[in-house]
């Protein structure tokens, strides 16, 4: 079962991207809340919303799409910066 929250799904709206990857358009308005793999991701099934990043349409595409050089580090990287900024606005709490 996908575990969907609301909150997180609606911050992402108007961020800059956190993946920032060689294809980021840099444009706020088309971020959204990109789902990462997990081993809860299926077929037809995201990841949990608290496993995704803040993702432009550029660099959603090139990550479905496999089409980045150091795939993992631009995710792990994306993570952490997602993951700081819902702590730092208490949107998650530690």
């Amino acid at each position: 079962m996908a575990r969907k929250f609301p909150k997180l799904r609606k911050s992402a709206r108007g961020r800059d991207c956190t993946i920032e990857s060689e294809a980021c358009n840099y444009n706020p308005e088309t971020t959204v809340l990109c789902h990462i793999d997990s081993e809860e991701k299926g077929m037809g099934i995201k990841s949990p919303d608290y496993f995704a990043v803040f993702a432009c349409s550029a660099c959603h595409q090139a990550l479905d799409g496999h089409d980045l050089d150091d795939r993992d580090w631009y995710i792990n990287r994306a993570l952490l910066r997602t993951w700081g900024i819902w702590i730092d606005e208490g949107i998650i709490k530690i």
